[in-house]
């Protein structure tokens, strides 16, 4: 079934440890696009080589830009050495990238025209370059066999006849605009779908978004769907964490830009404490959400098949009222009578049946203590051989006469 997954990124530079203690800056944009679309490529600026060529799993890449842009700019090594040649923070944002889950429905050339048609129009347009990379799952790396997913690297300067503008396009920034970037990658799956001709939808807002509107409209079998947990995403270093048998742990990392701190070398960063937020770790974490989530639709089917029983109660008691109110209705008040008549003579046979075999299994428990007493009598080893005799002939005339009395009362009755 197909997923809605958009998320958003900036790739910055990082700084990177020398043999002797000193600090560079790291490249990261250009090892981000070798890897992403699988390809060999040199950070021009400071000589390294990032090679990808060997990685699987890349269908397709290519880089898209404006019209009369300049011809340079879908060169990806150019690109991108470009780019970080721009730079000279040792914490500059260098590139913005967007993961997009790809529908499983579709097959390869509509998943390519939906990711062209949407960057074009959303990103390209805007005067963006694009550069784009399609995978497909590899099931032997333990990924599912639903994983299509592209990957959007995105210049953060516009594209202009003569390169890359030197100032950055800042409104590119706005979070309203990713609400709006968010809401359209919905939209052109789910046309992409249609066209297609599959029935599956997906939907970027939030699951108690969906549970309101679908409550609204009085889908309770959707609402009860879509009353669960919402599920955290597990990064491909705790899934491998966990394929090597190992338990995956989380750490304190540093993110977001540096901080002026003087006489410090590199300067620091601020730091998230993922053990805080994870609850141990994001792998134990997600399988604490689905255990509960199992418990809770659990719940709800157990909560629903007590429901359809008693509905269906309800439904064979006013049909029963029905049929005996519309027989009477057509055959006059005497059948009426004589039906009501013939359910209580039943109803009291049924009593009279159930009475008689309550009594009977009354008698058998007294005749079975009878003949335990008369074993227990027969085998005592302090009464003499004619007590014990005298004893055993009393208890067998009292089970005969209580055999005797129920066979009388039996023809009475």
């Amino acid at each position: 079934m197909a997923i809605y997954h958009f998320s958003g990124q900036i790739l910055g530079r990082q700084p990177k440890r020398n043999p002797d203690g000193t600090w560079r800056p790291g490249s990261k944009v250009v090892a981000a696009a070798a890897y992403r679309s699988g390809q060999r490529l040199t950070d021009r600026d400071t000589g390294e080589v990032h090679d990808y060529s060997h990685r699987g799993g890349v269908v397709h890449e290519e880089i898209m830009t404006p019209p009369g842009s300049a011809l340079w700019l879908e060169d990806r090594e150019l690109l991108w050495s470009n780019v970080e040649a721009l730079e000279i923070r040792k914490d500059a944002q260098l590139a913005r990238e967007f993961n997009m889950a790809l529908p499983c429905e579709l097959d390869h050339a509509q998943r390519l025209e939906l990711v062209r048609d949407f960057v074009a129009v959303h990103f390209v347009r805007r005067g963006m370059v694009a550069d784009l990379a399609l995978h497909d799952p590899m099931p032997d790396h333990g990924q599912s066999t639903r994983n299509f997913h592209a990957h959007v690297m995105l210049t953060l300067r516009r594209a202009t006849p003569d390169g890359l503008d030197p100032v950055k396009t800042r409104e590119w920034n706005s979070r309203q605009l990713l609400g709006v970037w968010r809401a359209e990658w919905a939209v052109a799956c789910n046309a992409a779908l249609e066209r297609a001709g599959k029935q599956v939808r997906v939907d970027h807002r939030t699951l108690v978004a969906q549970r309101d509107e679908a409550l609204k409209q009085r889908d309770m079998a959707k609402a009860a769907a879509l009353d669960r947990q919402p599920e955290i995403h597990v990064g491909p270093k705790a899934r491998q964490v966990v394929r090597r048998g190992r338990v995956p742990v989380s750490q304190v990392r540093e993110v977001n830009a540096y901080r002026k701190s003087p006489g410090e070398e590199p300067a620091a960063r601020r730091q998230r404490v993922y053990t805080a937020h994870d609850r141990g770790s994001r792998q134990s974490w997600l399988e604490t959400i689905l255990i509960g989530n199992n418990e809770r639709l659990r719940h709800d089917l157990k909560a629903i098949d007590r429901r359809f029983d008693r509905i269906s109660r309800k439904l064979d008691y006013w049909e029963r009222r029905a049929s005996f109110y519309s027989e009477g209705t057509i055959k006059g008040r005497e059948f009426r009578f004589n039906r009501w008549k013939a359910a209580e003579e039943s109803k009291q046979q049924k009593a009279e049946a159930e009475r008689r075999a309550a009594h009977a299994r009354k008698r058998i428990e007294q005749v079975r203590f009878l003949l335990k007493e008369l074993e227990r009598f027969a085998g005592g080893k302090r009464r003499g051989r004619e007590s014990g005799l005298v004893r055993t002939r009393e208890v067998e005339g009292w089970v005969r006469a209580a055999l005797a009395r129920d066979r009388g009362q039996g023809r009475e009755r």
